[in-house]
Protein backbone atom coordinates (compact mmCIF):
# COMPACT_ATOMS: atom_id res chain seq x y z
CA UNK A 1 0.00 0.00 0.00
CA UNK A 2 3.32 2.73 1.04
CA UNK A 3 4.56 1.50 -2.34
CA UNK A 4 1.20 2.36 -4.49
CA UNK A 5 1.25 5.64 -2.62
CA UNK A 6 4.70 6.74 -3.54
CA UNK A 7 3.66 6.05 -7.36
CA UNK A 8 0.93 7.80 -6.74
CA UNK A 9 2.68 10.98 -5.52
CA UNK A 10 5.31 10.53 -8.04
CA UNK A 11 2.43 10.74 -11.03
CA UNK A 12 1.33 13.84 -9.46
CA UNK A 13 5.06 15.59 -8.90
CA UNK A 14 5.56 14.39 -12.73
CA UNK A 15 2.17 15.70 -14.23
CA UNK A 16 2.91 19.17 -12.23
CA UNK A 17 6.34 19.56 -13.24
CA UNK A 18 5.16 18.95 -17.23
CA UNK A 19 2.31 21.47 -17.16
CA UNK A 20 4.45 23.97 -15.96
CA UNK A 21 7.31 22.96 -18.46
CA UNK A 22 4.55 23.43 -21.18
CA UNK A 23 3.06 26.65 -19.49
CA UNK A 24 6.45 28.20 -19.54
CA UNK A 25 6.98 27.09 -23.29
CA UNK A 26 3.51 28.39 -24.17
CA UNK A 27 4.46 32.07 -22.66
CA UNK A 28 7.33 32.23 -24.56
CA UNK A 29 6.12 31.59 -27.65
CA UNK A 30 3.49 34.33 -27.10
CA UNK A 31 6.11 36.81 -26.07
CA UNK A 32 8.38 35.94 -29.28
CA UNK A 33 5.21 36.23 -31.50
CA UNK A 34 4.20 39.77 -29.76
CA UNK A 35 7.76 41.12 -31.95
CA UNK A 36 6.75 39.08 -35.00
CA UNK A 37 4.18 39.69 -37.50
CA UNK A 38 4.38 36.29 -39.64
CA UNK A 39 1.31 38.06 -41.45
CA UNK A 40 4.25 39.95 -43.34
CA UNK A 41 6.60 37.16 -44.74
CA UNK A 42 4.47 36.38 -47.64
CA UNK A 43 3.60 39.80 -48.31
CA UNK A 44 7.59 40.49 -48.19
CA UNK A 45 8.00 37.60 -50.96
CA UNK A 46 5.34 38.62 -53.05
CA UNK A 47 6.21 42.30 -53.30
CA UNK A 48 9.59 40.88 -54.51
CA UNK A 49 8.23 38.98 -56.95
CA UNK A 50 6.60 41.63 -57.84
CA UNK A 51 9.31 44.05 -58.25
CA UNK A 52 11.24 41.73 -60.25
CA UNK A 53 8.23 41.35 -63.17
CA UNK A 54 8.00 44.97 -63.12
CA UNK A 55 11.31 46.26 -64.38
CA UNK A 56 10.58 49.17 -66.30
CA UNK A 57 12.00 49.28 -70.01
CA UNK A 58 13.24 52.49 -72.04
CA UNK A 59 13.55 53.27 -75.32
CA UNK A 60 15.37 56.24 -76.12
CA UNK A 61 15.14 60.03 -77.96
CA UNK A 62 18.61 61.04 -80.20
CA UNK A 63 19.13 64.64 -78.73
CA UNK A 64 23.00 64.74 -80.96
CA UNK A 65 25.07 62.73 -83.17
CA UNK A 66 28.59 62.80 -83.48
CA UNK A 67 31.15 61.35 -85.59
CA UNK A 68 32.99 58.88 -84.36
CA UNK A 69 36.35 57.15 -85.65
CA UNK A 70 34.77 53.87 -87.46
CA UNK A 71 38.41 52.33 -87.53
CA UNK A 72 37.39 52.37 -83.43
CA UNK A 73 36.70 49.30 -82.11
CA UNK A 74 35.20 50.48 -78.93
CA UNK A 75 35.80 48.73 -75.63
CA UNK A 76 35.67 51.71 -72.76
CA UNK A 77 34.08 55.06 -73.46
CA UNK A 78 34.39 58.14 -70.71
CA UNK A 79 33.25 61.86 -70.46
CA UNK A 80 35.48 63.95 -68.15
CA UNK A 81 36.64 67.42 -68.36
CA UNK A 82 34.84 68.61 -71.19
CA UNK A 83 36.91 65.36 -73.49
CA UNK A 84 36.07 62.01 -74.20
CA UNK A 85 38.14 59.49 -73.20
CA UNK A 86 38.03 55.90 -74.96
CA UNK A 87 39.63 52.42 -74.79
CA UNK A 88 40.29 50.38 -78.07
CA UNK A 89 40.63 47.05 -78.54
CA UNK A 90 42.10 44.10 -81.27
CA UNK A 91 45.78 42.76 -80.76
CA UNK A 92 48.37 45.49 -82.55
CA UNK A 93 45.49 47.77 -82.64
CA UNK A 94 44.66 48.75 -78.98
CA UNK A 95 44.52 52.15 -77.69
CA UNK A 96 44.23 54.59 -75.04
CA UNK A 97 42.52 58.15 -76.82
CA UNK A 98 41.44 61.66 -75.80
CA UNK A 99 39.04 62.95 -78.26
CA UNK A 100 37.12 65.97 -78.97
CA UNK A 101 33.60 65.06 -78.98
CA UNK A 102 32.26 68.18 -81.59
CA UNK A 103 34.45 67.28 -83.79
CA UNK A 104 36.29 63.01 -83.33
CA UNK A 105 39.34 64.61 -83.80
CA UNK A 106 42.43 62.78 -81.85
CA UNK A 107 43.92 64.29 -79.96
CA UNK A 108 46.06 62.45 -77.61
CA UNK A 109 46.48 58.66 -78.55
CA UNK A 110 48.67 55.92 -76.13
CA UNK A 111 49.34 52.69 -78.28
CA UNK A 112 48.98 49.59 -76.12
CA UNK A 113 52.04 46.56 -76.92
CA UNK A 114 50.57 44.47 -80.16
CA UNK A 115 49.92 41.77 -77.76
CA UNK A 116 47.82 43.82 -75.53
CA UNK A 117 44.05 43.19 -76.46
CA UNK A 118 42.55 46.99 -74.82
CA UNK A 119 39.38 46.70 -72.51
CA UNK A 120 37.23 49.01 -70.17
CA UNK A 121 38.36 51.87 -69.50
CA UNK A 122 37.62 54.87 -66.48
CA UNK A 123 38.45 57.94 -65.00
CA UNK A 124 39.41 57.63 -61.43
CA UNK A 125 40.79 61.27 -59.94
CA UNK A 126 43.39 62.11 -62.10
CA UNK A 127 44.46 58.95 -63.52
CA UNK A 128 43.09 56.89 -66.41
CA UNK A 129 42.36 52.96 -65.72
CA UNK A 130 42.82 50.23 -68.61
CA UNK A 131 41.81 46.99 -68.92
CA UNK A 132 43.11 44.06 -71.19
CA UNK A 133 41.37 41.01 -72.18
CA UNK A 134 43.13 37.73 -71.55
CA UNK A 135 46.38 38.98 -69.93
CA UNK A 136 45.20 39.63 -66.68
CA UNK A 137 46.92 42.79 -66.98
CA UNK A 138 45.36 46.57 -66.08
CA UNK A 139 47.42 49.77 -66.28
CA UNK A 140 47.21 53.05 -65.02
CA UNK A 141 48.28 56.33 -66.32
CA UNK A 142 48.50 59.75 -65.59
CA UNK A 143 44.91 61.17 -67.17
CA UNK A 144 46.94 64.65 -68.74
CA UNK A 145 49.61 62.85 -70.66
CA UNK A 146 49.19 59.20 -70.14
CA UNK A 147 52.33 58.66 -68.58
CA UNK A 148 52.33 55.28 -67.27
CA UNK A 149 52.33 54.69 -64.13
CA UNK A 150 51.70 51.23 -62.73
CA UNK A 151 50.00 48.04 -64.15
CA UNK A 152 48.21 45.87 -61.80
CA UNK A 153 46.73 42.27 -62.03
CA UNK A 154 43.83 40.68 -61.52
CA UNK A 155 42.34 36.80 -62.12
CA UNK A 156 39.56 37.30 -64.39
CA UNK A 157 39.03 38.80 -68.00
CA UNK A 158 39.01 41.82 -68.29
CA UNK A 159 35.71 43.39 -69.97
CA UNK A 160 34.45 47.26 -68.48
CA UNK A 161 34.97 49.09 -65.72
CA UNK A 162 33.72 52.03 -63.93
CA UNK A 163 33.77 53.97 -60.45
CA UNK A 164 31.44 54.83 -57.57
CA UNK A 165 34.14 57.36 -55.92
CA UNK A 166 34.82 54.45 -53.41
CA UNK A 167 35.61 51.70 -55.61
CA UNK A 168 36.18 50.48 -59.10
CA UNK A 169 33.84 48.13 -60.35
CA UNK A 170 34.80 45.80 -62.92
CA UNK A 171 32.93 43.06 -65.36
CA UNK A 172 34.53 40.04 -66.89
CA UNK A 173 31.62 38.70 -69.53
CA UNK A 174 29.52 36.84 -66.74
CA UNK A 175 26.79 37.77 -64.46
CA UNK A 176 29.38 39.07 -61.41
CA UNK A 177 30.53 42.19 -60.96
CA UNK A 178 33.80 42.81 -59.15
CA UNK A 179 33.92 45.80 -56.64
CA UNK A 180 37.62 46.91 -56.26
CA UNK A 181 39.77 48.89 -53.93
CA UNK A 182 41.24 51.62 -56.42
CA UNK A 183 44.94 51.66 -54.62
CA UNK A 184 45.44 48.01 -54.07
CA UNK A 185 43.20 46.84 -56.75
CA UNK A 186 42.19 43.53 -54.72
CA UNK A 187 38.76 43.00 -54.84
CA UNK A 188 36.71 43.83 -51.89
CA UNK A 189 33.30 42.25 -52.83
CA UNK A 190 31.46 41.54 -55.54
CA UNK A 191 27.46 40.76 -56.43
CA UNK A 192 25.66 38.64 -58.65
CA UNK A 193 23.05 40.47 -61.40
CA UNK A 194 20.11 39.31 -62.53
CA UNK A 195 16.54 39.97 -63.13
CA UNK A 196 13.48 37.79 -63.18
CA UNK A 197 14.89 35.82 -65.70
CA UNK A 198 17.40 34.38 -63.72
CA UNK A 199 21.44 35.19 -63.71
CA UNK A 200 22.44 38.03 -66.44
CA UNK A 201 25.26 37.26 -68.27
CA UNK A 202 27.73 39.37 -71.08
CA UNK A 203 28.14 42.19 -68.75
CA UNK A 204 30.54 44.33 -70.95
CA UNK A 205 31.40 48.10 -71.00
CA UNK A 206 30.40 49.80 -67.81
CA UNK A 207 29.32 53.59 -67.41
CA UNK A 208 28.37 54.69 -63.77
CA UNK A 209 25.18 56.61 -63.93
CA UNK A 210 23.43 58.91 -60.80
CA UNK A 211 23.76 55.46 -58.28
CA UNK A 212 23.33 53.07 -60.82
CA UNK A 213 25.47 50.95 -62.92
CA UNK A 214 24.94 50.97 -66.43
CA UNK A 215 25.73 47.49 -68.83
CA UNK A 216 26.35 46.72 -72.32
CA UNK A 217 25.01 43.16 -72.77
CA UNK A 218 27.54 42.33 -75.43
CA UNK A 219 26.15 41.12 -78.81
CA UNK A 220 22.90 43.02 -77.94
CA UNK A 221 21.30 46.09 -78.42
CA UNK A 222 20.38 46.36 -74.56
CA UNK A 223 21.59 48.41 -71.80
CA UNK A 224 21.09 46.98 -67.90
CA UNK A 225 20.54 49.44 -65.47
CA UNK A 226 21.74 47.53 -62.19
CA UNK A 227 21.46 48.48 -58.65
CA UNK A 228 25.37 48.03 -56.91
CA UNK A 229 23.75 47.24 -53.96
CA UNK A 230 22.24 43.85 -54.79
CA UNK A 231 22.68 43.61 -58.37
CA UNK A 232 19.22 43.18 -59.11
CA UNK A 233 18.22 44.68 -63.17
CA UNK A 234 16.51 47.82 -62.33
CA UNK A 235 15.55 49.19 -65.91
CA UNK A 236 16.58 47.36 -69.22
CA UNK A 237 17.21 50.12 -72.20
CA UNK A 238 16.54 48.87 -75.38
CA UNK A 239 18.61 50.79 -78.90
CA UNK A 240 17.54 48.66 -81.31
CA UNK A 241 17.83 50.89 -84.35
CA UNK A 242 20.21 53.59 -83.16
CA UNK A 243 22.02 53.49 -86.36
CA UNK A 244 20.58 53.64 -89.81
CA UNK A 245 20.85 51.71 -92.74
CA UNK A 246 23.38 54.31 -94.46
CA UNK A 247 25.22 53.96 -91.23
CA UNK A 248 26.56 50.06 -92.59
CA UNK A 249 28.09 50.97 -95.68
CA UNK A 250 31.10 49.74 -93.93
CA UNK A 251 31.52 47.01 -91.47
CA UNK A 252 30.26 47.87 -88.30
CA UNK A 253 29.89 45.56 -85.00
CA UNK A 254 28.29 45.25 -81.62
CA UNK A 255 26.56 48.41 -79.72
CA UNK A 256 29.59 49.13 -77.01
CA UNK A 257 30.55 52.40 -74.89
CA UNK A 258 28.84 54.55 -72.48
CA UNK A 259 29.91 57.44 -71.15
CA UNK A 260 28.12 60.01 -68.91
CA UNK A 261 28.29 63.62 -68.49
CA UNK A 262 27.85 64.50 -64.59
CA UNK A 263 27.93 68.20 -65.14
CA UNK A 264 25.19 68.55 -67.49
CA UNK A 265 23.04 64.96 -67.28
CA UNK A 266 24.50 63.82 -70.91
CA UNK A 267 24.13 60.54 -71.70
CA UNK A 268 26.54 59.12 -74.57
CA UNK A 269 26.54 55.73 -76.39
CA UNK A 270 28.55 54.17 -79.32
CA UNK A 271 29.56 50.86 -81.06
CA UNK A 272 32.51 49.27 -82.29
CA UNK A 273 33.68 50.52 -85.35
CA UNK A 274 30.37 52.51 -85.41
CA UNK A 275 31.00 55.82 -87.75
CA UNK A 276 28.77 57.88 -84.93
CA UNK A 277 28.57 58.55 -81.53
CA UNK A 278 24.78 59.72 -79.97
CA UNK A 279 24.14 61.85 -77.26
CA UNK A 280 20.35 60.49 -76.24
CA UNK A 281 17.74 60.98 -73.55
CA UNK A 282 15.91 57.40 -71.95
CA UNK A 283 12.14 57.30 -72.82
CA UNK A 284 9.82 54.96 -70.48
CA UNK A 285 7.94 52.28 -72.84
CA UNK A 286 4.26 52.16 -71.92
CA UNK A 287 3.86 49.06 -69.89
CA UNK A 288 2.11 47.43 -72.60
CA UNK A 289 5.27 47.05 -74.70
CA UNK A 290 7.78 46.26 -72.16
CA UNK A 291 10.17 43.22 -72.94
Amino acid sequence: MKSLTRNWEMYLVFSFKSLAIISVLLLLVMFVSSFTDCSKIPTLVGDASTALKSVPVYTYKIINTYVHDHQSFTQGLVFEDGFLYEGTGLHAQSSLRRVDLETGEILHLHRLPDHFFGEGITAYQDKIVQLTWKSNTGFVYRKDNFEMLREFNYSTEGWGITHDSKHLIMSDGTPTLYFLDPETFEVVRHIKVYDNNGPVKRLNELEYVEGEIYANIWQSNRIAKIDPQIGQVVGWVDLTGLLMPKDYRLPVDVLNGIAYDKTKKRLFVTGKLWPKLFEIQLMPLPESNKL
